[in-house]
This record gives structure tokens, sequence and C-alpha cells, in this order.
């Protein structure tokens, strides 16, 4: 299979032994790859592969056609459409997957959509829900919102019947985001330009830590921020003094290392929860550029360039 490979800091095509499907696994074709900034990362050296993911093939979701059923796999049949997150190994033609990991892709999505969602759709999911507890009428700040889990946090927030205020650093971003349904703040990293739309009860941090001083003062009594991006940064000085005063609380998510049941618990809450509302369209995924396989280096480069508005997805 062609693969795209980790090399001395870059990103290139190579070949690679066709994986095989172990006991409960499936094997999957995969036809598109969401890029995400754990990639970036692992690309420069600084996001190893946890056990068991390929250490060199980069790739956190996709989407495919089932071709092949290991020993034991039964929830899915040959020549269905799935969709899932990894540990790595995403971006590539072919992959070996564990069927409880994997969704079934909603009819109305094409394979750039389908395969840029799960990340996505998961990550947001589980930090709004799973960690923050996020409840209807609430107000949320999503810091960081026209990358591709900001996207989907706010479509999210919204269908809960929470209410989403979205901050973007670059001017040109803030009418799509608005579209999203979100009020839009222009904000650098660590302004406080959105804390006049406080108090919010959950502050979803996609930026880095150097947010979380304002977002501190503006959270309402027990209040709730929950990290699941450090892009702009990873370490930052507060007052623990907010933390108390407002009984507030921190969270921290990131999937990747996460166990097999974890992730399969949260593959099937997002299927059951999430998932219908594409059937309907309340829910949509944002795709800001597709590349194709042999590509990769420059969808890289696209992706680390900033500027995007959603999801930049290889094609296999």
């Amino acid at each position: 299979m062609l693969a795209a490979v980790i090399v001395e800091g870059t990103v290139e095509l190579q070949q690679r032994p066709d994986p095989q499907p172990g006991n409960g696994e499936l094997l999957i074709r995969i036809k598109a790859a969401g890029i995400n900034g754990a990639d970036l990362l692992q690309r420069r050296g600084r996001y190893p592969a946890p056990p068991g993911a390929p250490a060199d093939i980069p790739g956190l979701e996709f989407a495919g056609e089932v071709i092949e059923r290991g020993p034991g796999a039964t929830r899915f049949e040959v020549g269905q459409r799935v969709m899932g997150i990894v540990g790595g190994g995403g971006q590539a033609e072919l992959i070996a997957v564990h069927e409880r990991l994997l969704m079934p892709v909603p009819d109305l999505l094409d394979w750039p959509e389908a395969g840029s969602l799960p990340e996505i759709y998961c990550t947001a999911y589980d930090a709004l829900f799973g960690q923050a507890e996020l409840r209807v009428g609430e107000r949320v700040l999503i810091n960081g919102g026209a990358g591709g889990v900001g996207t989907a946090a706010i479509q999210l927030v919204t269908l809960t019947g929470a209410v989403p205020v979205a901050t973007v650093r670059n001017p040109a971003m803030a009418a799509k985001v608005t579209h999203l349904g979100a009020t839009v703040v222009v904000a650098e990293a660590g302004s406080d330009a959105a804390g006049e739309h406080g108090p919010f009860d959950v502050v979803l941090e996609l930026v880095g830590a150097g947010n979380l001083p304002n977002a501190l003062r503006a959270l309402a009594p027990g209040g709730r921020v929950c990290f699941i991006g450090v892009g702009g940064g990873a370490k930052t000085e507060f007052n623990a003094l907010y933390v108390m005063s407002k009984r507030a609380r921190i969270h921290g998510s990131t999937l990747r290392s996460s166990s097999l049941e974890d992730k399969a618990a949260l593959a099937r809450a997002v299927e059951r929860h999430v998932l219908p509302a594409f059937a309907t369209g309340a829910l949509r995924v944002v795709v800001d550029k597709t590349f194709d396989l042999a590509d990769v280096h420059d969808a890289y480069e696209y992706f680390a360039a900033g500027g995007k508005f959603g999801k930049v997805t290889l094609l296999m």
C-alpha cells in the first residue's frame, strides 16, 4: 500500500506492507483521512504515536470501505462504509482496525466529509459532554472557532440548546464562523475581548494555555474550562483564587492515547447522539480543502500555514 510517512521532519509518500486484520479487526480501504494538529506535532518529533500504532505513519481519523473481516469480526459487512479514530496510520491506502472503534458513515456524507468527521466530532463531544457536562441554556466560549474542532463544537453547542461564543484570530473568518451559529469575537491569543460576552459556564480551549487567565475571569460560578489544544503554548500563570472563589473546574482531554475501551465507548456515544443529526442536516462537516495522497507534502504545508476554515483532508 501507499502511505504518508514521516521522514526527518517532513512527510512523503512510501510503499509499505499491506496490513492484515487480526482478531475482531476489519481491513479498511481508506477513501479519505483528515489532517490534524497532532499530525503536525508528530512530524516535528513532539508527539510520538502510542503503543500499537505505526510509529511513522500519521493520521488519527479516516473513512473507507470494509474489504475483509478478521476472525470474530461481525459488526460490519464487507463493502460497508465506515469511519473512526485511531492512534495513527490513517493516512494510507489500507488500515486494520478493531471493529469497536468504527462507526457507520451517514448516507448524506461524501468521502471528504466522512474522513474529516471522527476526530473533530469525537473530540468536541467528549470535551463538551464527557468532561464539561454541558447543559441546555449554558453559555460556552470556544477559543479557536475556525478550526476543525471549533466548527464542530459550535454546532454541537447550538444543537444542545446552549449559547456559543467563539473567538477567531483572523478577521476574514468571522463571517464564516458566525454562519455556523456563534457570536464571534476577533481576538488574539491571550486577549480578554470575549469577556464582555460572558460570564461563561464552559470555556473550550483550542488555542493554548495563555488564554487561561482570561477564561477564569470570565467564568460563571461553577464554570468549567476544558483544554483540548495547546498549539499556541502549553504553559501560563494564573490566579488560583479565581478557581477557588468560582468553584471552577479545569479539565483536559486527548483521545489519541485513550484505551480501546474508552475510544469504543466514545464511538458508541457519538454514533447514538451525534450521527443522527447529519441525516437531518442539523450538523455538517466543514472541509476547507482536499489534497490527493500523492500531494501529502503540500497538504501539510497548507495546514501548517494557518488561515484555514475547517478541515484539510487527504483523498486516497
